[in-house]
């Protein structure tokens, strides 16, 4: 899907400028009015010397005034309407076309991000001004873009061109933040699926990115804000800063600092910090100065999370070293915008598109980093967890799980009339197995009976070694009763036979007890978790009083206090 998605961003490219008409920078004039104050009529009347050639398209540093550019458009074809694109200028604050008409009288389009999109003369992206074809006089545009730089680069194109150069965009973009959005719904899924900050980290970054693209192309203004000047204005800035911000936060989560060294940490969290606040001194002070601040700002935070990465790296952290190669395509179409920022490049399809290419290929590349890096975590996690509530030598539930379980399989039996059963299993001769054969060969008969007990209990059931030579079997409801003895002589006759894993003449004794489960006519006793180990403590204490040669008891359902009746012996067998 992102091969395709390139290809498609390619396509675009290529598209416009196939489709795009003729640039004319070139063939344009250009005066500076340093103060902004100059009108069309004193534009007018300056001298031809005056006025420069704009011998390729650039940038210009205006401050507070404004750049005139004059252009004399060549004879067109009176049966095509023709148009006049400031190419590549979504966030430009105002530019105004004045044309004289056929009657001698000048008319002015309007458009600009210090205007809502809506009342743009030809609402789009970028501004777009209609020419008239008939009108054969010199045009002239008037640009202001205070505290930025503005770019001079037009281009003439007819109504098929503007219109299959607006289509092809806007699906572009419309599948570039399609793909985005899903992308983004993917990392809310980890969110929820590992609990880890990384992600939250990572989905702040995405919702940034495609706040910064839509706001940047002008796809925001022309189709989510379109009478919100003022937003409209602020959205490029804000969100640059913000998807600045957010990436130092990501990085600072994936590098795993504050492991490592805790004045990195606090450093990088405060540079974090400023980017989120930075919007609020950037609109109160808003200059010259301020912007070249923002930019060194973005400039700095490339380079400290390119370091922030490469140091995690070198400290262990692999998955920073994958990281700093995630970001790497944004950090390469990075200086395309920072540059045309800077007034060192005019607008282009490079500088508004380059970035997004370069984020159609690091985000879904993160994305992936960052999952293999909870998978694995997670497995370690999962297998912390299985050691916590696994019995150590035979890898069997605890005994805390088997009271959960057992818990439960009371009440579901309770509420459903059924019956359900416990059954302790002791492998009587284990200290005889040690005298003769050591502790090694004892443990090993231990595991060999866990194994043995697992494969007989079903897969509903639950298997745990309750003491060192003990087990303990709950046999979910339904489970009939008159099974129970048969399930007994099972497991002893499992005890007698031979396995390859111990020697041929060790023979293991089992003794087993059995309780059917629960007394229905009896009241639950008030705390389940309890109650299951009342009946583990009955049945140990009626395993130690038995007879030693009493292989098989089966014990009556508890009383209502069975910690103060003695147990009660139902059927036994030699």
């Amino acid at each position: 899907m992102v091969i395709l998605l390139l290809a498609a961003l390619s396509g675009a490219g290529w598209a416009q400028v196939a489709a795009s008409g003729k640039l004319i920078s070139t063939e344009i004039h250009y005066w500076i009015d340093p103060q902004g104050r100059a009108s069309l009529e004193e534009v007018l009347s300056l001298p031809s010397t005056d006025l420069q050639a704009l011998e390729k398209p650039r940038s210009f540093e205006i401050d507070r005034g404004a750049l005139w550019l004059r252009y004399q458009p060549p004879a067109l074809d009176h049966a095509r309407r023709w148009y006049l694109i400031l190419e590549g200028a979504a966030f430009t604050n105002r530019a105004t076309l004045y044309q004289r008409g056929t009657d001698g009288q000048w008319t002015e389009q309007q458009a600009g991000d210090h205007l809502a999109v809506s009342s743009w003369a030809h609402p789009d992206r970028t501004p777009v001004f209609s020419l008239d074809p008939h009108a054969g006089s010199a045009v002239w545009l008037r640009l202001e873009n205070y505290p930025a730089p503005v770019s001079a680069s037009l281009r003439l194109v007819d109504e098929q061109a503007l219109r299959a150069l607006r289509d092809e965009s806007l699906m572009y973009l419309g599948g570039y933040l399609g793909f985005g959005l899903l992308v983004l719904f993917l990392g809310w899924v980890h969110v929820r699926l590992y609990g880890d900050r990384v992600f939250i980290a990572y989905v702040a970054y995405v919702t940034c990115m495609l706040g910064f693209q839509t706001s940047f192309t002008g796809l925001g203004g022309l189709m989510f804000w379109p009478n919100l000047p003022r937003w409209n204005d602020m959205a490029p800035a804000i969100f640059m800063l913000w998807l600045t911000a957010a990436g130092i936060w990501f990085v600072r989560e994936v590098g795993a600092l504050s492991r490592h060294s805790r004045r990195l940490y606090r450093f990088v969290t405060a540079w974090s910090v400023v980017g989120f606040v930075f919007p609020l001194f950037y609109f109160l002070f808003l200059s010259p100065a301020a912007f070249k601040l923002l930019n060194l700002y973005g400039l700095l935070s490339v380079v400290l999370s390119m370091s922030v990465c490469f140091w995690a790296w070198r400290k262990g952290e692999v998955h920073a070293g994958w990281t700093f190669l995630g970001f790497l395509p944004l950090h390469l179409a990075y200086p395309f915008p920072a540059l045309r920022s800077a007034g060192l490049l005019p607008d282009s399809w490079a500088t508004q598109y380059a970035v997004l290419i370069g984020s159609a290929i690091e985000i879904p590349l993160l994305l992936f980093i960052l999952h293999r890096r909870a998978k694995e975590f997670n497995e370690n996690s999962a297998r912390m967890r299985v050691i916590n509530s696994t019995d150590p030598l035979t890898g069997l539930t605890s005994v805390p799980v088997l009271l959960l379980r057992l818990a439960d399989a009371i009440r579901r039996a309770r509420r459903n009339a059924q019956d359900c059963a416990l059954v302790l299993v002791e492998l009587s001769n284990h200290a005889e197995i040690v005298a003769k054969e050591g502790r090694e060969m004892g443990d090993r008969a231990l595991v060999v009976a866990a194994s043995q007990l697992s494969y007989m209990a079903r897969e509903m059931d639950t298997v745990s070694r309750v003491e060192n030579t003990r087990f303990a079997i709950v046999l979910e409801a339904p489970y009939r009763p008159a099974l129970l003895q048969a399930f007994a002589q099972h497991v002893i006759a499992k005890g007698l036979g031979t396995v390859p894993q111990l020697p041929s003449h060790l023979t293991r004794r089992f003794r087993v007890v059995t309780m059917t489960l629960p007394d229905l006519s009896m009241t639950a006793l008030a705390s389940p978790e309890p109650e299951g180990t009342q009946l583990l403590e009955q049945m140990n204490r009626a395993l130690d009083h038995a007879d030693p040669k009493k292989v098989v008891l089966h014990l009556a359902p508890p009383s209502a206090n069975p910690a103060a009746a003695p147990p009660q012996l139902v059927t036994d067998s030699a």
